[in-house]
């Protein structure tokens, strides 16, 4: 709903802005590049996005992203003992992270859900540590793979859309370093509160 009201606001303001300089021309001769624009990225992302669901389906068949998810749950085991106890939100929580390792948001996003719905049991209305660390997991999600970031990246004219894979390797481990010693700081600290 916030989104609702800051979007049309910028359009708002465009519009007002664009009428007092006289530059009103301008505006929507920008709004209609924009929109063209948008259509045009969105059209050559489908076919990249399309390639790499592919590709993890592929993955599915063969049983690499299984194995990946496998290799993963003592990791999570460690992180996450309260949720690691459910077999079921063990899987979710591994597919999960191994489809963000392989930059596949879209893919990792129902997964993270079905886990953090499982997770959520018991809660009573508030969020856990172990579901807030989830959320900090997704959110700073280490990729190997920034499928989706790449596709961005072609579809934009890049000639090399993964030449950016050392940047975005280091930038996503330390992200995800730096969330996972905050979460488990910022847990120890509420229990020595209560």
């Amino acid at each position: 709903m916030a989104m609702t009201w800051i979007w049309t606001g910028m359009v708002v303001l465009s519009l007002v802005f664009g009428l007092f300089t006289g530059n009103l021309d301008a505006v929507a001769d920008a709004a209609m590049d924009g929109a063209a624009s948008a259509v045009e990225l969105s059209v050559s992302m489908a076919g990249i996005l399309c390639l790499w669901s592919g590709v993890m389906e592929i993955m599915n068949v063969c049983g690499l992203s299984a194995g990946l998810a496998r290799a993963f749950r003592p990791i999570l085991r460690r992180l996450m003992p309260q949720a690691s106890r459910d077999e079921k939100t063990l899987a979710a929580l591994s597919a999960n992270v191994s489809a963000n390792l392989l930059g596949l948001g879209n893919a990792a996003t129902p997964l993270g859900i079905q886990a953090a719905r499982r997770m959520a049991r018991g809660c009573s209305g508030t969020a856990s540590d172990e579901l807030c660390l989830l959320v900090v997991l997704n959110t700073a999600s280490i990729q190997l793979l920034p499928a989706t970031i790449a596709s961005v990246r072609s579809a934009s004219g890049a000639q090399s859309p993964f030449d950016i894979l050392p940047a975005v390797w280091l930038a996503s481990a330390l992200s995800v370093v730096v969330g996972v010693l905050t979460a488990k700081f910022l847990a120890a600290v509420g229990r020595c509160r209560r």
